[in-house]
């Protein structure tokens, strides 16, 4: 792709962004906790609470589940800590998070091989091979969190790659993850404390 000149306008997305410093703990007016419940409607989708606003969401094929395991489809029931945000940076510009923030890159994968030791970790695997890549033709992972679920201990079959992240069409379901609209992200994720986490129920 031509590089832009130093005279044109970028045209990445804004998903909310001009830079700030990062400050460790709550702070005034900073969400600590964001709610996930399903829809009575429907199991595969629900709500996001964020203080005192609700956004649309969608959630696992099979609903959220208590015994969550690899591959079931299941968003687990549990509080799941906002561990880090991963962003396209050649799509969008930097995102306003106290967060720890990674810019994603061509070999950048999740291991979902439950005989792998590097069992659901972020791994380096060149482009084009096998596991859940986060560099994406479409836009599901332009801006992921990372939760952290099954990460400290990994235990084997438990499940991997939960992430919140960027909604399709329609509110289709997830493999397991949380997934929204991109105003959200540019709404909620500058109202975060570095400490958060996602109950979900």
């Amino acid at each position: 792709m031509r590089p832009l000149s130093r005279h044109r306008k970028s045209h990445k997305a804004a998903i909310p962004l001009r830079k700030q410093r990062n400050h460790a703990g709550a702070g005034p007016g900073r969400l600590s906790t964001l709610r996930v419940f399903a829809s009575v409607r429907d199991r595969r989708r629900g709500f996001l609470i964020a203080g005192a606003a609700a956004f649309p969401c969608a959630l696992g094929r099979t609903g959220i589940r208590t015994d969550k395991r690899e591959g079931d489809g299941g968003t687990p029931r549990t509080d799941l800590p906002l561990r880090r945000v991963f962003y396209r940076a050649d799509r969008l510009q930097r995102p306003r998070t106290l967060l720890p923030l990674r810019k994603i890159g061509p070999r950048d994968a999740w291991c979902d091989d439950q005989q792998d030791r590097r069992y659901n970790r972020l791994i380096d695997r060149p482009p084009g091979e096998a596991e859940e890549r986060l560099q994406r033709a479409d836009h599901l992972y332009d801006v992921i969190v990372e939760l952290g679920w099954n990460d400290r201990p990994v235990r084997r079959g438990r499940g991997s790659a939960i992430f919140w992240h960027l909604a399709r069409l329609g509110f289709t379901p997830t493999a397991g993850c949380v997934a929204v609209k991109g105003h959200v992200f540019a709404k909620v994720l500058p109202r975060l404390a570095r400490h958060c986490v996602i109950r979900v129920r």
